[in-house]
C-alpha cells in the first residue's frame, strides 16, 4: 500500500508544473531531491510565464503570521497529496529521500530517516527525525506570497498554497533559513546549476496562483532564463 501511495503522489506531482520536465531523479542524488529542470521550450514557456506576471510593489506586511496559512503542514487541502491522510511534509519527505524508515504504526506517514542530495547546495544530507538538518522549504516563501497577492485570498487558498507539492522542497536547513521569505532578487539557490529550474518553478508557482512580482524580481528572473536557454545556467 505504501509502494502504490508513493508512486501516486509522484505522478501526481510530475504534472504540476506547466511548460517543463520535472526532474524527479538526479543522476547522483535521490528520488525528488532536485530543483525541477526544464528543456529549451520550459525555458520559453517560463519566459511567457514571467511576462505575464502583474508588477509592482511588495504590499505591507501587517498582519502576516505563518497562522494565516493554516496549520503546518496540513492535510486538509485541495491540492495533490491531500486528504490522503498523510500530512503535507511527510508526503514530501518520502518523495525526496531514499533509504527512508518509517515509523511504525503510522500507516506509512511518518518519515523517521532517509538520505539526499541538497539541489540548493548539491551537498549530501542525512536526515533523522528531530534533528535540524533538513527543512522543506516553501520555494514561494509564505511571507513573499502574503505581500504580493495572498493576504486577498480566502483561508482555503492560502492552506491549498502552503501544501501544494508544486511549492515545496526538501532541502538542508541552513540553505533554507538563509532564503527566508527572499524573492528571486534577493536570494537564489547556492548552487548555480540548480537556478534555472529554480526560476522556473517560482514562475510557475506565481502564475498558477497569480501572485505579482516586484520590478527587481522580474529582472533577476529574466537574467537567469537568459543564461539558460539549454537547460543550464552557464552563470
Amino acid at each position: 500500500m505504501w509502494a502504490l501511495r508513493r508512486c501516486f503522489l509522484l505522478v501526481l506531482v510530475s504534472g504540476v508544473l506547466s511548460g517543463c520536465q520535472l526532474v524527479l531523479a538526479a543522476t547522483d542524488g535521490p528520488r525528488g531531491s532536485s530543483v525541477p529542470g526544464s528543456t529549451a521550450e520550459g525555458w520559453s514557456n517560463a519566459r511567457e510565464a514571467l511576462a505575464s506576471l502583474e508588477v509592482k510593489g511588495r504590499a505591507p506586511k501587517t498582519g502576516y503570521d505563518r497562522e494565516v496559512f493554516g496549520p503546518a503542514w496540513s492535510d486538509d487541502v485541495d491540492v495533490p497529496g491531500g486528504h490522503n491522510g498523510c500530512d503535507s511534509r511527510n508526503d514530501l519527505l518520502a518523495r525526496a529521500l531514499t533509504g527512508i524508515q518509517l515509523k511504525p504504526g503510522t500507516h506509512g506517514c511518518v518519515v523517521l530517516s532517509g538520505s539526499m542530495i541538497d539541489p540548493y547546495t548539491g551537498r549530501r544530507l542525512e536526515f533523522r527525525r528531530g534533528a535540524s538538518t533538513v527543512d522543506v522549504d516553501h520555494v514561494v516563501a509564505l511571507g513573499d506570497a502574503w505581500q504580493k497577492g495572498a493576504q486577498r485570498w480566502t483561508p482555503q487558498k492560502r492552506r491549498d498554497f502552503a501544501n501544494d507539492p508544486a511549492n515545496l522542497l526538501a532541502v538542508s536547513a541552513s540553505a533554507n533559513r538563509s532564503k527566508g521569505d527572499g524573492d528571486a532578487a534577493t536570494w537564489l539557490p547556492p548552487l548555480r546549476s540548480a537556478r534555472c529550474g529554480y526560476a522556473v518553478r517560482q514562475i510557475d508557482v506565481k502564475k498558477k496562483y497569480q501572485l505579482w512580482v516586484t520590478k527587481a524580481e522580474r529582472a533577476a528572473l529574466t537574467e537567469i532564463l537568459d543564461r539558460c536557454p539549454t537547460g543550464a545556467d552557464g552563470a
